[in-house]
């Protein structure tokens, strides 16, 4: 079990993306770079999206919460990125019905159960219309590191590292 790691450079801010396997691109380069991931995980969390969409159609703002298995994961990580223009993502639980996503929280979990904690949490912050709202204007990677890490309360995640 490793320690959760929730840094800057996971954060990124105004991608710009043609569509969603585009920011699931992006987004795993980013993290497979700084080495949170194994190269197998972009193929795999493309792979995953198209069979288990995660996009969520929040007050407000949409977001999406794309992940994988854990054997794709080298460190424990969650990925944020705030979409210059939003990009249509499928919503979770539909074939093909859309929402346009402006926020994605990609996790990157190396064992299931702390992947359902995360998951949770999520999903609590999802219903704050103002929240997600200050995300999306917020422009300081350092920032929204501090207001995640506030809310989420990752400053202590299980096993987690200190911010």
């Amino acid at each position: 079990m490793s320690e959760l790691r929730f840094d800057k450079e996971v954060i990124l801010m105004h991608l710009e993306a043609a569509d969603y396997t585009e920011v699931l691109q992006q987004m795993g380069e980013n993290l497979a770079k700084h080495q949170y991931v194994k190269d197998s995980f972009i193929p795999a969390i493309i792979e995953r999206e198209k069979e288990f969409a995660t996009g969520l159609p929040t007050a407000g703002v949409s977001v999406a919460i794309p992940h994988t298995d854990s054997v794709h994961v080298n460190h424990k990580t969650i990925s944020i990125a705030t979409l210059k223009k939003p990009v249509d993502f499928v919503i979770m639980g539909e074939e093909s019905e859309t929402t346009p996503v402006q926020i994605v929280f990609m996790l990157a979990m190396d064992e299931p159960h702390s992947q359902l904690k995360l998951l949770q949490d999520l999903m609590k912050i999802f219903q704050e219309e103002n929240f997600l709202n200050q995300l999306l204007q917020t422009d300081n990677a350092s920032e929204m590191q501090k207001q995640l890490a506030d809310k989420l309360d990752l400053h202590d995640f299980k096993g987690g590292e200190k911010l």
